[in-house]
């Protein structure tokens, strides 16, 4: 449902107005104003969607009225004067209809007012907040950082998993391997063994059921290996 104002000092534009706002479904008739005074008096007792303006009005003229009021409502300009065009739309006007107009222009306008609304009223795209590119890691009984772009792979030790990274000594925390598979990236880590996951960016080649990270060798488990090729499917050259 659009709420809409209609501003004129001339009553004959006023029912022309009128008469064409009730054959639009939809578009509801707020109130009708013979200046932009009374339209200003008129929006602070009740907000509307779309006003209908006319410009040149006694005492203030709807682009004073505009530039004055700054009302939240689309505006569409409609006057007798053509030349008052390129100043309607300098003040972001919705549209401008030139005296006379049919009612075909007019719903033109109220179809543009429907599109803006519309697109106003849609939620905005979802933001996907970057993913983290590290984790705390408590081991020797402090919480160590740990970039996940220097873990090799990881290795199940019953209560405890030892994180193999870039640096000499591996960590030992108590945790569980299927902790870590549930919190690092699928797209970089998979699990390839009941006690191993690996991560992709380090796999130097891989060799029937074994991957090479360096000199290090994990096997593929059996009910793994599907999963595996998922992984690499789409990096695979052949």
């Amino acid at each position: 449902m659009l709420r809409c104002l209609l501003v004129d000092d001339e009553p004959l534009a006023l029912r022309l107005l009128a008469s064409f706002v009730a054959r639009v479904p939809g578009l509801v008739l707020a109130g009708t104003c013979r200046s932009a005074l009374e339209a200003r008096e008129a929006l602070r007792r009740e907000p509307v969607d779309v006003i209908f303006l006319d410009i040149q009005m006694p005492d203030l003229t709807g682009v004073e009225f505009v530039r004055s009021v700054r009302p939240e409502a689309l505006v569409v300009f409609t006057t007798a004067y053509e030349a008052f065009a390129v100043e309607g739309f300098d003040l972001n006007a919705l549209d401008y209809l030139l005296k006379p107009f049919a009612f075909d222009r007019f719903l033109q306008a109220v179809h543009k007012a429907q599109d803006r609304l519309a697109a106003r009223a849609a939620p905005a795209p979802a933001v996907l907040a970057p993913p983290d590119d590290y984790l705390f890691v408590k081991a020797d009984y402090h919480a160590q950082r740990v970039s996940l772009r220097d873990i090799r792979y990881l290795e199940g030790l019953k209560d405890y998993v030892k994180i193999y990274t870039l640096a000499p000594r591996p960590l030992l925390t108590l945790n569980s391997l299927k902790a870590f598979e549930e919190r690092l990236p699928a797209a970089d880590f998979v699990r390839v063994h009941r006690s191993y996951i690996v991560a992709l960016g380090h796999i130097d080649s891989i060799r029937k059921n074994r991957i090479y990270l360096g000199e290090v060798v994990v096997p593929i488990g059996e009910s793994y290996a599907k999963a595996f090729e998922l992984a690499i499917a789409d990096r695979n050259m052949g």
